[in-house]
């Protein structure tokens, strides 16, 4: 019964333009979105297939913010010192 109640008070996400039910909060870019945006109860939200980046309310269930790559330091190139070219 929960389930139900809670379907009915949180909305799930559906992007208005492709359909998709995947969406994920997005990071917040300026002063409005920092600080305007929750006045009025909403949150930005990015589609997860189209990538159409949309304001919801903040009661809309949507995934959280996919992780950052984790970034490799370049490889080092191989010593000239020990290589075996004649």
């Amino acid at each position: 019964m929960s389930d139900s109640v809670d379907r009915a008070i949180f909305p799930p996400y559906s992007c208005r333009d492709c359909g998709s039910d995947v969406g994920f909060r997005s990071r917040r870019r300026n002063f409005a979105e920092r600080y305007l945006l929750p006045l009025f109860l909403l949150q930005p939200v990015r589609c997860g297939e189209c990538f159409r980046r949309d304001y919801r309310l903040i009661f809309t269930r949507v995934r959280e913010r996919m992780p950052e790559p984790v970034k490799m330091p370049p490889a080092k190139p191989p010593d000239a010192s020990q290589s075996n070219v004649a």
